[in-house]
């Protein structure tokens, strides 16, 4: 179950874009969330225990600590189930002052009884959700973590170890650590290509990497014929070693008989996420005498951040012409070619 803002269907779809059907139809939810980290995280419980009432164990988790371990998710489940309530917690290694509204020490405690405490917190199904029941309606606010929620409702919370490596984003210093930190686990870096081409033939509008163009002709293809896109999704598939567009979506079978050409990119991607991969660069050239793509560079290039979920400035589109040699250059048809960089776990 993920808790999410109203206003955030879309990035939550975009999100998911890349499981299997089998994948995606485990998934709950998303719940709204409220105003508050309390409000959310008790509406997203109120919804799970609407699709799953008999849920024993509950794991509460900050989207913010995108590195926990499987190890660790398994030691909550495991210390909940013993203990009904328990938090991962680390030692301090620092000397902790606690000071004034003048900013003078007043206390110095002692470090080897104080913990930091993470996500994921772990409880009994039914006692954190009867401690937020009765906070709300208490209208007991303030309370930072779903820990303080369960003490607050009288009971006994474990601390079991956490991990250095569960940071938790919240600046943009945060944020360049997670991607460094992220990028050096990816550490095979691979490159593929692709072309393709396509035949002018009846139409109004062509296809380009998602986007539909006006046009005094069409391009012909077994799918949609969008050149570039079938071009990068060689290209990744290439990168990855897995087979060609061909062999993933043959045009002898008659369900890709006018498909738009997004979903092979799509699948392209999922197969590269689901080896772990990132999609790091994006470098494709249109080569055709018409129609001219400058003045639709920057919408193809927003059509293919949004089909690969990748940001625009790893996308470059450029085109060119063949300066009238050629089928190009007799406007025959048009060509593509595309360089993807990704990143896999080695």
């Amino acid at each position: 179950m993920t808790v999410i803002h109203p206003d955030d269907q879309d990035l939550y779809a975009e999100a998911i874009a890349h499981l299997s059907p089998a994948d995606a139809a485990r998934l709950c939810g998303p719940a709204h969330g409220g105003e508050t980290r309390q409000d959310s995280v008790r509406l997203g419980l109120e919804a799970l225990a609407a699709e799953m009432p008999q849920i024993e164990v509950v794991l509460i988790h900050d989207g913010a600590r995108p590195f926990s371990s499987p190890d660790m998710v398994a030691r909550a489940w495991e210390a909940a189930k013993a203990h009904g309530a328990a938090v991962p917690g680390l030692a301090l290694t620092d000397t902790v002052k606690e000071i004034d509204a003048q900013g003078r020490v007043v206390a110095t405690p002692q470090r080897a009884m104080l913990r930091t405490v993470q996500t994921p917190q772990a409880f009994r199904f039914d006692l954190i959700l009867k401690a937020h029941r009765n906070a709300a309606q208490a209208q007991q606010s303030g309370l930072t973590d779903d820990a303080a929620i369960a003490e607050w409702a009288g009971h006994s919370v474990h601390i079991f170890e956490g991990e250095r490596t569960n940071m938790k984003i919240t600046s943009s210093e945060d944020i360049g650590l997670a991607e460094s930190k992220l990028l050096g686990t990816l550490l095979d870096v691979r490159m593929g290509q692709g072309f393709d081409v396509h035949a002018f033939g009846p139409g109004d509008h062509i296809w380009l990497g998602g986007l539909k163009i006006p046009h005094d002709h069409g391009l012909v293809g077994h799918s949609d014929a969008d050149v570039l896109s079938h071009a990068i999704t060689d290209a990744i598939l290439g990168a990855i070693a897995d087979g060609d567009i061909g062999s993933h979506f043959p045009p002898s079978d008659p369900q890709w008989r006018g498909a738009a050409s997004s979903i092979f990119l799509q699948e392209a991607m999922r197969r590269l996420r689901a080896r772990g991969g990132v999609l790091a660069h994006l470098d494709a050239t249109i080569i055709c005498e018409k129609p001219k793509i400058g003045p639709h560079r920057d919408a193809i290039r927003e059509s293919l951040a949004a089909l690969t979920g990748v940001s625009l400035d790893r996308i470059a589109v450029k085109a060119t012409t063949s300066e009238h040699l050629g089928f190009t250059g007799r406007e025959e048809g048009m060509a593509a070619m595309a360089i993807v960089t990704v990143r896999l776990p080695l």
